[in-house]
């Protein structure tokens, strides 16, 4: 056996504060790039809080990465300091949709991450009823603070728009007295506010904003902002600007462009590398890309997973007809599917089952589906398109297939 000196770097060659490139790392305000108008905006909005003042209801609208949670933080968190400058006791609450997609998991991640000790209330993980989660939550509130923004990130990912009811209206229905609070909803789908009730869209809506994609020059500016993260001098000079370029053609999206960055350093890492030469960029991506799709689709059932081979064979057949935006039937995809359960020797489900299948992916952004009216002749039907790389897809079905 090796002395434990053999089987652990010491001091890592490559990386000196890896955490700036993890995706949780909620940045300095010298770090965040491209966003100082929408910052601006949002401060804005809730500007009222810092004298104890109800503050705008706000959703938030952009792509995956385009810094909507990131600057929704930041904001709440400088509200918070600013207001105790001013004698206001505010506080913020972040609540991750699509974790806590019911309204008993929303509400209970709420009054648990606003309680204290002081309060003497109890806020367990389970077992209380909804309406006893509200009713601690709305005590907490009155006795401990003046101001709580709410933050409900991928808030399409809630199952109903209960919490949004309760919380838009809290204080019109007399569960608060003393607290004014308000919501920062955040989705990636700019058609979000279409769905929600009528009800809620008139209390909670009043002001919306859309993240446009980042361009090459702030997602070169955002990774020059982390490149600290490195030792000096590891990383050669193109690594920066063509991993930006990369993910700009691509997708905009900060979170993919950083991942890019730390995977090509962690490459070289591997291959007891000194330095992060260019060349692993694209290496870096594809292994981003692959190790994210892998993480989205880890723990869905085997027909599930056939359903989407199924949709990834109809997509890389017909990739050479010329059309980006092709989308498949659902009974197209389903003939492919129940061949796929033939040569897995498994018995195929029902077609509704699949569809329902296919709505799931579609939730986890996997999918797009679009509703088409075939007129009096055909009728209307459902269209399936692949949102990933079909060779990202494959790659990682072929891996979990087996």
């Amino acid at each position: 056996m090796s002395d434990s000196d053999d089987l652990f770097i010491l001091e890592d060659p490559i990386f000196v504060n890896k955490e700036l490139l993890e995706i949780s790392h909620l940045p300095e305000e010298d770090r965040i790039v491209g966003r100082d108008e929408e910052i601006k905006q949002l401060a804005n909005a809730v500007n009222p809080a810092i004298f104890g003042q109800s503050p705008s209801n706000i959703l938030l609208y952009g792509k995956t990465g385009t810094g909507k949670s990131l600057c929704a933080k930041y904001v709440s968190r400088q509200l918070v300091d600013t207001a105790s400058e001013e004698g206001i006791n505010a506080v913020y609450a972040y609540v991750d949709c699509a974790q806590d997609s019911t309204e008993t998991q929303s509400v209970q991640t709420i009054a648990d991450s606003v309680n204290t000790e002081e309060n003497d209330i109890y806020i367990p993980d389970k077992g209380i009823s909804t309406a006893t989660y509200y009713k601690r939550l709305w005590r907490i509130l009155d006795m401990r603070y003046d101001v709580v923004l709410i933050i409900l990130d991928e808030i399409d990912k809630l199952e109903d728009d209960d919490i949004l009811m309760q919380l838009s209206r809290a204080g019109e229905a007399g569960k608060i007295e003393d607290c004014k609070i308000g919501v920062i909803g955040i989705s990636n789908k700019i058609k979000y506010k279409d769905r929600m009730d009528e009800r809620v869209k008139s209390s909670l809506c009043e002001r919306e904003f859309v993240f446009p994609p980042y361009d090459a020059n702030q997602l070169n500016e955002i990774m020059s902002a982390r490149g600290d993260a490195f030792r000096e001098g590891v990383l050669e000079g193109g690594v920066i600007p063509r991993a930006a370029a990369l993910a700009a053609r691509e997708h905009g999206d900060a979170r993919k462009a950083i991942d890019i960055l730390r995977y090509a350093g962690e490459i070289a890492q591997s291959s007891d590398m000194k330095t992060v030469p260019e060349d692993f960029v694209v290496q870096a991506r594809e292994r981003a890309e692959t190790d994210r799709f892998r993480e989205l689709i880890s723990g869905s059932t085997p027909h599930s997973r056939y359903v989407l081979q199924a949709l990834t064979i109809l997509s890389v057949d017909n990739a050479g007809d010329g059309a980006d935006d092709i989308g498949f039937r659902t009974t197209r995809i389903y003939d492919v599917y129940e061949e796929i359960c033939r040569q897995e020797g498994s018995d195929p489900l029902s077609l509704r089952r699949v569809r329902d299948l296919l709505k799931e992916h579609a939730f986890l952004d996997i999918i797009e589906q679009t509703r088409h009216s075939g007129g009096s002749a055909e009728g209307s039907y459902t269209e399936h398109q692949l949102l990933e790389d079909p060779d990202v897809v494959q790659q990682v079905l072929e891996d979990t297939i087996s």
